[in-house]
């Protein structure tokens, strides 16, 4: 196994730091144990939720099963929903691209790569979630750490060596399976273990070391992104080698084969709503670690009575943390909505009733299982008109948006480019901002018609097929 820890890139790293990493690697091991003779098989289950798709998860089994004909692996982790979601769009284009979806979460086994990743995932949230109660915390730990900690190279340079421990879990994959990294752990781990089509798919619009995964493909949703990893703009003090050309693709961005095909209708019946003055209709997404959530309470009771007035609906995901929708229930003093908690098929057939006729109300969505509660988003974004959402991961996708206060640094140039590209606005960094733009898309129907013309224009661009182009990557297949 090759050493990617002291040099990345053509960049020597400093003894150190390489000392720092050693040390990391071998605290997980005392911690977790020692796996790297274990011998691990895999079996596939079936995920109910994405069964359109035909997406199956791995797990492991004492009797292995080999991946049917035209496999393609998406490795990822759970991190909040957002890299489940990408997961799922590059499922859903490799799908529509002839392959089978297999849907490999290496934080989801009783290995010790995977309880490394559990403890680091758990560090990451409890930090999100003191940001949002400290603004001195928020300020002088939380988005330097975002914006500038993971930024350097000697980050990465110890993830490098902790991804080791990932190895064992994908020791039985065929090296030359084609394989997509919506996390960059997957994908370092795809590298330690020899793979050769492994395509590091980057989530975010801001260029951190944290992403680097030398040996793989690195793609990229936009062209400042493309300019920051090709330069390795910031990645430490003095210039650096930057990313060669065969390893980084600007490929556009990540969006699911379901929310594209159907698009240009989708604009036209959020145009006609606009103009002939129907309900507009909220999408509104929360995270469980309660980011953002007075100023997500803020828009809702802002709200309130838009919906009383026929003027607006909303629809609100609260993803697989019912307690977030018991505080806002707490707070506000008991909203009527109507609901769907763990109805799955109840939630699909009224997103069909929303084709054609009015939206009215406020209707929260909840559901234990984490691909349904992902998903429900995906079925309620083609009917609705405006998403309302930190500039994470749904910066990206097709639908007019509107942005409210980043969480972490990294997030601010989501909100940039999408509102640069124009298919969503700026971000509004305080309720007050939301609530102002909230009313101006309600009384300015031109303003709203033109994010819908813009996403029209960007789709016949490819803008939106970066998902489709990281499939035909993995597939073509690379090696250093």
């Amino acid at each position: 196994m090759k050493d990617r820890t002291v040099i990345i890139f053509g960049n020597p790293i400093d003894a150190k730091t390489v000392r720092q990493a050693v040390k990391s690697k071998a605290k997980f091991i005392r911690k977790y144990g020692d796996d790297s003779a274990a011998d691990y098989r895999f079996a596939a289950e079936d995920i109910p939720a994405l069964d359109f798709i035909g997406a199956k998860k791995l797990v492991f089994s004492e009797t292995e099963q080999p991946l049917t004909d035209n496999p393609l692996v998406v490795g990822n982790i759970r991190m909040g929903f957002g890299h489940y979601r990408i997961s799922i769009a590059m499922a859903s284009c490799a799908r529509a691209l002839g392959y089978t979806p297999y849907w490999l979460d290496l934080a989801g086994f009783d290995a010790t790569g995977s309880k490394m990743i559990r403890s680091q995932n758990d560090l990451y949230s409890l930090g999100s979630r003191i940001s949002q109660k400290s603004r001195l915390f928020n300020k002088l730990v939380w988005e330097p750490m975002n914006s500038e900690g993971f930024r350097q190279l000697t980050y990465n340079a110890k993830d490098q060596k902790n991804a080791e421990l990932l190895v064992p879990i994908l020791k039985s994959l065929p090296k030359d399976v084609p394989y997509i990294a919506t996390h960059v752990w997957p994908s370092q781990a795809a590298v330690h273990a020899g793979m050769t089509h492994v395509v590091n798919a980057i989530p975010d619009n801001w260029p951190m070391a944290l992403h680097l995964s030398e040996g793989a493909v690195h793609t990229v949703q936009t062209p400042f992104a493309y300019l920051g990893y090709k330069m390795m703009n910031g990645f430490a003090k003095t210039p650096l080698k930057g990313i060669p050309e065969k390893d980084l693709k600007m490929v556009g961005r990540y969006v699911d084969h379901e929310l594209l095909v159907n698009l240009e209708e989708d604009n036209a019946k959020r145009i006609a709503r606009a103009q002939n003055g129907r309900p507009m209709r909220f999408l509104l997404t929360v995270g469980g670690a309660g980011a953002g959530f007075d100023q997500f309470l803020a828009m809702v009771k802002h709200l309130i009575p838009c919906v009383n007035e026929g003027k607006a609906a909303v629809y609100i995901n609260f993803g697989d943390h019912e307690n977030v929708y018991e505080k806002m229930q707490n707070t506000l003093g008991g909203l009527s909505v109507r609901k769907f908690f763990n109805d799955y098929e109840g939630l699909k057939a009224y997103t069909q009733t929303l084709r054609e006729n009015d939206a009215e109300g406020i209707t929260a969505i909840c559901d234990k299982d984490i691909f349904k509660a992902v998903y429900a988003t995906n079925l309620l974004m083609p009917e609705c008109d405006v998403l309302i959402t930190k500039p994470s991961e749904l910066a990206y996708y097709p639908i007019p948006k509107l942005f409210m206060k980043h969480i972490g640094g990294h997030e601010v140039y989501g909100a940039v480019s999408s509102q640069e590209i124009g298919d969503g606005t700026f971000e509004c960094g305080t309720a007050k901002k939301a609530n102002a733009m909230i009313d101006r898309l309600l009384s300015d129907p031109e303003l709203f018609c033109h994010l819908c013309r813009r996403i029209d224009t960007l789709k016949s661009q490819g803008y939106y097929d970066g998902a489709y182009e990281c499939v035909r990557l993995a597939a073509k297949g690379y090696a250093d």
